[in-house]
């Protein structure tokens, strides 16, 4: 697998992390199958992915601080931002640049209290009522919108199909929004015709044999941001 070789150049000059420029953010659990959590950050960054998230139910709170600051070492040294999710203890702990809840964890002044004015908090959004409030609330640095598709990633969770994404464009919104739910390959076109600029992934780069250029192909689908 040829991504997995890929050594970022040290050389090549670094810019700094945006979150208002990010397209491709990817949510990725520990790969404790797998066993290559930090060749597997480094092909998806070579890749061009923006954001990462690491999301695993399945890891304890030390174990969670170990793999965070092997993201934030390949991140730092990508350029890139990354994530954290649900616990604000270990945003807080990690020093993480972004902090992600959904509707039914901290609200977002708690959770800006906890990690400090400096990070980007992002909340999830499934239908229309809680996108528009997403986009107006000044407590929001982004939002995400779905799940568009059924995924296993959120089981229990009902797809919100496209309408909610063409919701979110009417909006109009400087706010950086991304589509999310099972979004890949065989359906990317459809949520950027949808009017959607920024996607989340999971699957379509976890799963790919060759993570770099999943990535590559999910940001040449999407268009540039103006």
């Amino acid at each position: 697998m040829s991504s997995t070789s890929t050594i970022h150049d040290a050389a090549t000059p670094i810019s700094t992390p945006s979150l208002e420029r990010a397209r491709l953010y990817l949510c990725t659990d520990a790969r404790t199958k797998q066993g290559d959590f930090e060749q597997f950050l480094r092909a998806a960054y070579a890749g061009g992915v923006d954001i990462i998230q690491l999301r695993d139910k399945s890891i304890e709170a030390a174990q969670e601080l170990e793999l965070l600051a092997v993201l934030r070492s390949v991140a730092e040294e990508f350029g890139k931002l990354w994530a954290v999710n649900d616990r604000a203890d270990i945003a807080a702990l990690s020093g993480a640049p972004v902090f992600h809840v959904g509707q039914k964890d901290l609200p977002l002044p708690a959770a800006r209290a906890l990690v400090g004015p400096a990070v980007s908090l992002g909340l999830s959004s499934h239908d229309t009522v809680q996108v528009s409030a997403a986009a107006a609330s000044p407590d929001a640095d982004y939002f995400c919108v779905g799940p568009l598709w059924a995924t296993p990633t959120k089981p229990g969770r009902a797809a919100v199909g496209l309408s909610l994404v063409e919701h979110a464009a009417s909006l109009r919104t400087a706010k950086p929004w991304f589509a999310i739910g099972g979004v890949d390959l065989t359906n990317v076109d459809q949520v950027v015709a949808a009017g959607a600029s920024r996607i989340v992934v999971v699957r379509a780069v976890t799963n790919a044999e060759d993570p770099t250029a999943a990535a590559q192909e999910l940001l040449s689908r999407l268009p540039a941001l103006g």
